[in-house]
């Protein structure tokens, strides 16, 4: 994969952060159909990836605490794994516009990387099976081609199983 310069094409604040990093990304731009009933599955089919290795960011409240959770768009998020992964009691999806806020990102183009405001995150442990996935890079029908272990050192994220199918 080649180091794409953010900021000189015009960066999302994830691919900026990813370039200030030093970190090894691709970017695959589509064109995004507003009325996609699934922004995941949406990505998977135009840049032919298996919906596996396409993973979706998600803003969930952990005992009142606004935590990210990144599951592949071919599953589901189980909250009672997430509210375990951190050591909390309890999990509810967040209100999309305190996640929109707390993020810098719209809903549907919440990036895992450059949040306005950096979230604890969790990685869905099956990330760990594929040599790179794919993770939205910040805007709708835009997506970052990176390794697991990068997205997990970039975030502090802890990696666990809080994936369903």
């Amino acid at each position: 994969m080649a180091k794409k310069q953010a900021r000189k094409q015009g960066g999302t604040p994830a691919t900026v952060a990813l370039t200030a990093a030093g970190t090894e990304y691709t970017v695959h731009a589509y064109d995004h159909d507003p009325a996609a009933a699934s922004y995941g599955a949406e990505a998977a089919e135009a840049l032919g990836v298996s919906p596996e290795r396409v993973f979706k960011t998600l803003v969930a409240d952990v005992d009142g605490e606004l935590t990210v959770a990144v599951v592949p768009v071919a599953g589901q998020l189980d909250l009672k794994a997430l509210a375990t992964a951190v050591g909390g009691k309890r999990a509810a999806m967040a209100d999309p516009a305190a996640a929109e806020r707390t993020t810098g990102y719209v809903r549907g183009g919440i990036s895992p990387l450059g949040q306005r405001r950096r979230l604890r995150t969790v990685l869905d442990a099956s990330a760990s099976g594929h040599p790179t996935i794919c993770v939205s890079a910040g805007r709708r029908g835009l997506e970052i081609e990176l390794a697991p272990a990068d997205l997990t050192a970039l975030t502090s994220a802890v990696v666990a199983p809080i994936a369903r199918a």
